[in-house]
């Protein structure tokens, strides 16, 4: 088996559109849902939203946070 950095020097010598296939065929690869993570997710969405429904978040509106990156 094919250690990261012996994987990488082949890939390297790939043209631009192969690696970027390459790319994405193992970007897809990571991105796998994984219900664990998922309930966690989901329910610190709800906290959230709880939170605000409460008043208790501090908000920022979309105009500042543009202000804010331009």
């Amino acid at each position: 088996m094919l250690c990261a950095k012996e994987l990488y020097q082949q890939a390297n010598q790939l043209p631009p559109l192969e690696k970027l296939r390459l790319a994405e065929l193992l970007l897809a690869d990571l991105d796998t849902p994984d219900p664990e993570i998922d309930v966690i997710w989901r329910d610190e969405a709800q906290k959230r939203w709880q939170a605000y429904q409460a008043g208790e978040l501090k908000t920022v509106s979309y105009e500042a946070v543009m202000k804010k990156y331009k």
